[in-house]
């Protein structure tokens, strides 16, 4: 491709997209503190009381198609945000799958979950765990919490 069209090396890449990005000798580790801090700074939850999971354990959640409706806009920025998070945010995927209605309820555990980003966030301890790669893509993995 150099011979074809005037190139110049920038280097590896250390941000793209909202995703912070270490690259090592045979690995590369991605990140998105700097997203998720933005994401609670976007939904006024930057000062809000940390939780320790991301859904109340044991809490059975519903599609609450017959509960008051909140702003839809709104809902679904939330919703969006949470789930570009999920990309390096594995132990977040099962609690935001759940949340499909604009409703009150579904609005709280949205909610809940970015309570949860911002205890992960403000001690600074990330969530690491395994993961199974086959044929480059991941078949199994273990999210664990550090707190």
């Amino acid at each position: 491709m150099v011979k074809e069209f005037d190139m110049t090396n920038l280097g590896g890449m250390n941000y793209f997209l909202g995703i912070e990005v270490l690259q090592k000798k045979g690995s590369i580790f991605i990140c998105q503190r700097q997203y998720a801090e933005t994401v609670l700074k976007r939904f006024g939850m930057t000062n809000c009381n940390p939780v320790s999971s991301s859904i109340a354990p044991g809490f059975k959640v519903d599609h609450d198609r017959i509960g008051k409706h909140v702003n839809e806009t709104l809902y679904k920025q939330m919703v969006g945000s949470l789930m570009y998070l999920t990309s390096t945010r594995a132990d977040i995927m099962f609690a935001t799958c759940l949340i499909s209605s604009p409703t009150e309820l579904h609005l709280q555990i949205a909610k809940r979950i970015l309570r949860y980003l911002r205890g992960d966030s403000d001690d600074r301890k990330n969530t690491n765990g395994y993961a199974f790669i086959l044929n480059c893509g991941a078949v199994a993995w273990l999210p664990k919490n550090n707190l």
